[in-house]
């Protein structure tokens, strides 16, 4: 299991991720309204806030006060357990607020709750007459996760493999990540993890940051070739030399 810690940031006027902070606080704080209620609570809750891919076409009544089309949305505030909750913020905090710096707070925003939109509508796409309840932000996160390594693919991670901590270009994790949800999709349907879900943030994330990136933010920048940079060594000579004999 590889589970990324922290990223080097190569903003020298960094600005506060005021609305990462704020998505994390909110599914903390929905998280641990769940863990204080009784359980009767709670499968309220659930039933009310959950995308349900057959009351969202309509096979069935909406389970709840909020309506259907709302629900890709909420879905996005609820986890099933510890480790769902604390697996998508670790993934949020790493790569959110890069994110977040290059669209800015409210495209960021907007981009964050549609790849959430998006892989919710896939999940039901996937299989529309089904009864199961989707939680968790993980189409959102994916999304994230895809706009990162097109921003900033040579960005190198800290992650723990196991108990190791490793240094690894962002491209390496992020293509892990990707490889073990298409991997896993043959087998969705026989596991608790909405890996189709996954699959529509991915989808998501790819086709929306490319859109709604301001102008002057660039994609794989570092995988472009820096161009050769002319030196003047006197009034009658000048010198090109490459990028590598720069400092």
């Amino acid at each position: 299991m590889v589970v990324p810690i922290y990223d080097d940031n190569p903003f020298t006027q960094p600005v506060k991720p005021i609305v990462t902070w704020c998505l994390i606080a909110a599914n903390l704080a929905v998280f641990f309204y769940e863990v204080g209620a009784n359980q009767l609570a709670v499968e309220r809750l659930i039933d009310t806030f959950s995308l349900t891919p057959a009351a969202f076409i309509g096979d069935i009544g909406a389970r709840g006060w909020v309506p259907s089309v709302a629900t890709l949305v909420t879905y996005q505030f609820f986890h099933a357990d510890l480790f769902h909750l604390l697996g998508n913020m670790i993934f949020l905090w790493v790569f959110g607020d890069d994110i977040e710096r290059a669209l800015g707070r409210l495209r960021y925003l907007a981009f964050y709750l549609l790849a959430g939109a998006v892989g919710g509508l896939v999940f039901v796409a996937n299989d529309p007459h089904s009864k199961i309840e989707l939680i968790g932000a993980s189409g959102a996160i994916a999304g994230v996760v895809i706009a990162y390594v097109m921003l900033r693919p040579c960005a190198k991670i800290t992650v723990l493999l196991g108990i190791i901590p490793l240094r690894i270009g962002a491209y390496w994790v992020v293509g892990l990540f990707v490889i073990l949800q298409l991997w896993n999709l043959g087998s969705a349907s026989k596991s608790d993890v909405a890996y189709w879900c996954h699959f529509g943030g991915m989808l998501a994330g790819a086709v929306l940051f490319p859109l709604m990136r301001p102008p002057g933010v660039k994609l794989f920048q570092c995988m472009q070739p820096v161009p050769d940079t002319v030196v003047q060594l006197g009034p009658y000579r000048a010198a090109r030399l490459p990028p590598d004999r720069l400092r």
